[in-house]
């Protein structure tokens, strides 16, 4: 199946829709808008990913779902063999997948379809991953009830061929931060039990919770006031946490090769780190330590590469730039002609807007620690 075509008319909407949006969750919002005008569905989810793992960050916003199945579905998502997951669309030419069609109109072997998508009362499943240059940075997924018609190849191929659009301006949003610095410099310690519930945090890990995810589940006391006294606390439906606990288990089963790492920003903008890590054995079985760390430039710099679209001799010449070696070091070490390497620095000055290589490594190691993009998840009902 070819992506074909999409109508112009359809993306000067999708573009208009990513260049106003200000919020990822405006964005994410207007998007599932434009998209049921064209591709009509009844509920729907929609998260932002960390590229390097494609694991799910905030923003994100879930459209008639029950919130009773997020730990099914992430289960489902690392644990089950299934078609269409979201690595595969990750890396496939093509990166939407309706699951009626890509089963051959034979759902039932689908391990997603008999134990997420049925017992919601929805009959079929359109899933795409936003993609722009080498990764994906967005994904989605939408659901038809019981009698209506499944997903046609055409609409698979439409919003397949959304994916750059949207995949770019998610990519941008990444691209376009400002400086915030990390509140604290020690990690937080959680761990969790074989049912997703957090049974144990240090001090530093209340506070990061408080950044992350604000109030605690009762909507009157705060993540730090509950957790010293040992109270558990239910993160099931907690992005990003379920799906990087998840991820920890699969890697301990042997089923994924990982890492159960995940980079992402609180609520103000900064940047953070979370590491996870599966006990197995004994009582411990299936409990999870997660570690939470103010983000290094190291960490970040990565990412913020990708969000540019540097090419891979691009990257290379901004790592020599980072390390301060000078036109001729960069020739010699790369192989390349002065002037080639001059040529590399203008092209990588224009992308990310910069006149210095001063400005440059300031840019991406220093002024992405802000951003709105990453916030809790807007449920709609």
């Amino acid at each position: 199946m070819s992506t074909g075509a999409v109508d112009p008319q359809v993306v000067e909407r999708m573009e208009r829709t990513c260049t106003r949006a200000t919020t990822g969750e405006e964005l994410f919002a207007a998007l599932s808008y434009e998209v049921n005008k064209v591709v009509p569905f009844d509920g729907s989810m929609w998260f932002g990913v960390d590229p390097a793992t494609v694991l799910a960050v905030a923003p994100a916003r879930f459209e008639a779902l029950d919130d009773g199945y997020c730990q099914t579905f992430w289960e489902g998502e690392f644990h089950e063999p299934d078609v269409a997951l979201y690595r595969d669309l990750a890396r496939q030419p093509i990166p939407a997948a309706g699951l009626r069609e890509v089963t051959a109109d034979r759902p039932l072997l689908s391990s997603r379809y008999r134990h997420f998508v049925t017992p919601q009362g929805y009959d079929d499943e359109l899933r795409v991953a936003f993609r722009s240059g080498e990764n994906t940075w967005a994904l989605a997924a939408l659901y038809r009830e019981k009698g209506r018609r499944r997903f046609s190849q055409d609409e698979v191929a439409l919003i397949a061929g959304l994916s750059g659009i949207v995949g770019a301006a998610f990519r941008t949003r990444v691209a376009t931060g400002s400086v915030a610095s990390p509140l604290w410099t020690s990690p937080g310690l959680m761990i969790f039990d074989a049912s997703n519930i957090l049974v144990s945090a240090n001090a530093e890990a209340n506070r990061w919770l408080e950044e992350i995810y604000g109030t605690a589940p009762d909507g009157t006391e705060t993540w730090r006031e509950l957790l010293p006294d040992g109270s558990p606390n239910d993160l099931r439906s907690a992005i990003p946490l379920l799906p990087l606990l998840a991820r920890a288990r699969a890697v301990a089963a042997g089923v994924d090769d990982g890492p159960a790492r995940l980079r992402l920003r609180d609520r103000n903008g900064r940047w953070l780190v979370f590491h996870a890590s599966c006990l197995t054995g004994g009582p411990a079985d299936g409990t999870v330590t997660v570690v939470v760390e103010s983000a290094k430039s190291t960490d970040v710099a990565p990412i913020i590469i990708e969000a540019y679209g540097l090419s891979p001799r691009e990257r290379d010449v901004v790592r020599a730039i980072a390390r301060g070696l000078s036109t001729p070091d960069i020739a010699s070490e790369l192989f390349l002609s002065a002037h080639t390497v001059r040529f590399y620095i203008k092209s990588v000055f224009e992308k990310v807007g910069v006149s210095t290589r001063g400005e440059l490594v300031a840019k991406l190691f220093a002024d992405h620690y802000s951003d709105a993009m990453h916030s809790t998840a807007v449920h709609i009902h």
